[in-house]
């Protein structure tokens, strides 16, 4: 049988949707912010040959009439923009042996990867039905999150519940790719296939509403099961943004399935009766370790503690505060797209610093190459693109919702789950940025391009 160039791409492109959550082990050095990311690989293979492909038929598909894609591209060109008009800092910027405008073309580069991965999905998704595309996906999320899982339940079982009979079992994920294995015994925190917690964290609000759509669609019992382990592995990843993120998404989800349809609410309704059994019973079964890791999660939810004690949260705390510092300096343009860091070298509050080794070892120490993170999309482009750059970028974000919304009214009760999950994945993305800096999000840019093929579907029909 003949295998064309499209179906090598598209397998291709899966592959990377698989490998989403796999970035622990030692990394590809020159793929810089990427380096640890297994899925680019995929990602970047399957647009060298996608594009090949509509080299040789002359035939490339870029959504220019969607007002999302004009509302995308309206911010890519304001990024450029806000950086020219700082073209005079940008040149004497120096820090880390990086020039100010070797840092701006880096930025730009690692944006346009994640451009590429928004291209190649749409473009492939323009193959297929809507429907089809969101099966396709979602089942590839679940092979996925079955195997993070498997992972995960080892993990759990030695750091949590201190059973060590499992490390030689552990040990043989050691032979899968893009994965080293490492337990967390001080802090008794997963992170599964993934480098640290907060990544982990990431991936479950990226599969979050992909694995609540099976309440809804699937018709055995075991369709609650992908939501229930969701809820268990962002409560013992013991990442604090994640879950708030993902009990907010599940908020909303019901909030939307009890308005949407009569039928969604009996399902949602014997979930939630399901979910207080099982509660109870491993209460009554393990009640004194269960209480323990209770009390243990409830406590990192002090704030106000966790800033006086943790480095990392004075850390983060920290440069976003310096980031507002230089908005207040540069309050239209700000000072140039990458170029937060040289600006904030100088301006770090003594709170943040003090007797604290990241900023020693890290953030100001020139010999070490890499840039400190912003900690948070908003203060980060409002730092470096002004409040021009930030009302563009959430007005992009407004229209996704809105657009997602509008589906929602407009489709029939099957045809809503789309636009449901794609409104529960874009809600967590948002919020994730309030701690996170980078536009490297795979599911942000893969959901961008199954919406914007939902919404010119819909154009269509009622055209």
């Amino acid at each position: 049988m003949r295998v064309s160039l499209r179906q090598v791409y598209t397998f291709l492109f899966l592959i990377g949707v698989f490998f989403i959550p796999f970035n622990s082990y030692e990394g590809i050095s020159f793929l810089g912010e990427y380096r640890k990311d297994g899925a680019i690989i995929f990602f970047l293979i399957s647009f060298i040959l996608f594009f090949i492909d509509a080299f040789l038929k002359m035939k490339i598909k870029i959504p220019g009439k969607n007002i999302l894609f004009q509302a995308l591209l309206l911010f890519i060109i304001w990024l450029i923009i806000s950086t020219l008009l700082n073209i005079d800092t940008v040149f004497s910027n120096y820090m880390k042996q990086t020039s100010g405008l070797s840092r701006f073309f880096r930025q730009l580069i690692s944006l346009s990867i994640a451009l590429t991965l928004f291209i190649t999905s749409y473009n492939i998704f323009s193959k297929f039905s809507v429907k089809h595309s969101f099966y396709l996906l979602r089942r590839v999320f679940l092979y996925s999150f079955i195997f993070v899982s498997i992972y995960a339940f080892f993990e759990i079982l030695i750091v949590v519940f201190n059973i060590s009979y499992f490390k030689s079992v552990f040990s043989a994920f050691d032979y899968f790719p893009f994965t080293e294995t490492s337990l967390d015994l001080m802090y008794n925190r997963i992170s599964s296939v993934s480098y640290e917690p907060p990544f982990l964290a990431i991936y479950l609000i990226t599969v979050a509403g992909w694995m609540f759509s099976y309440i809804l669609t699937s018709r055995n019992n075991i369709k609650y099961l992908p939501t229930l382990i969701v809820f268990v592995l962002t409560f013992f990843s013991g990442s604090r943004t994640a879950l708030i993120v993902v009990l907010f998404q599940f908020i909303i989800f019901i909030w939307i399935v009890f308005s949407a349809n009569q039928k969604f609410n009996k399902i949602i309704q014997k979930f939630l009766m399901l979910s207080l059994t099982l509660v109870l019973l491993i209460f009554l079964f393990n009640r004194e370790k269960i209480t323990e890791v209770l009390e243990t999660k409830i406590a990192t939810l002090n704030f106000k503690k966790n800033i006086e004690t943790s480095i990392s949260n004075r850390s983060r705390f920290g440069i976003q505060y310096t980031s507002l510092l230089i908005f207040k300096e540069n309050p239209i343009l700000g000072v140039g797209f990458g170029q937060q860091g040289f600006h904030a070298k100088d301006k770090y509050p003594k709170w943040a610093t003090r007797k604290n080794y990241e900023f020693d070892l890290y953030y100001l120490n020139n010999k070490e190459k890499s840039f400190p993170p912003g900690f948070n999309m908003y203060t980060r482009l409002l730092a470096e693109t002004g409040i021009t750059g930030l009302l563009i970028f959430l007005f992009f974000i407004f229209l996704i919702f809105y657009q997602s919304k509008k589906l929602i009214k407009n489709k029939k009760n099957q045809d809503k789950i789309v636009p449901i999950v794609l409104l529960i994945s874009f809600i967590g993305f948002s919020i994730n940025w309030l701690q996170f800096d980078s536009f490297r999000v795979f599911g942000f840019w893969i959901c961008l391009a199954l919406l914007i093929q939902q919404t010119n579907q819909k154009k269509t029909e009622n055209e």
